[in-house]
């Protein structure tokens, strides 16, 4: 019934030329514009292979409230410091036990942080 292979995850945000900066600029993710959509603002951000996230703008947007792109790195530790480096603050829940970078270690270790449009992403490191 449905095709795996071509589905993908999308998310919205107020300004895509903003995300294109934050998530090209700033995380050095490969960012496009969605080819033939490029008046709407379309952008797809490349994963690898064939895997992209489509994010789209709207303009009454309002932060997703959960994790909307988790982003596996081998080093969560060197992964937090670049992102620090680069002005991008972790985030602290209550209920997890985080160190002083912000990361909750476990299986996996993970380290949340958020785009310019309020949306939360996270870099997990799973071994």
């Amino acid at each position: 019934m449905f095709d795996g292979n071509r589905a993908f995850g999308s998310f919205a945000v107020p300004d895509t030329d903003t995300a294109r900066e934050f998530y090209g600029g700033t995380l050095g993710l490969t960012v496009r514009p969605v080819e033939g959509m490029e008046e709407e603002g379309l952008i797809r951000i490349h994963l690898g292979g064939e895997r992209a996230v489509l994010v789209y703008p709207k303009p009454d947007h309002v932060p997703a409230t959960y994790t909307v792109l988790n982003l596996v790195v081998d080093d969560i530790v060197a992964a937090v410091d670049g992102l620090a480096r680069r002005g991008v603050r972790t985030l602290r829940y209550e209920g997890f036990d985080q160190d002083e970078r912000g990361i909750a270690h476990g299986r996996p270790s993970v380290a949340w942080f958020t785009d310019p449009a309020g949306n939360v992403c996270s870099v997990i490191q799973e071994a």
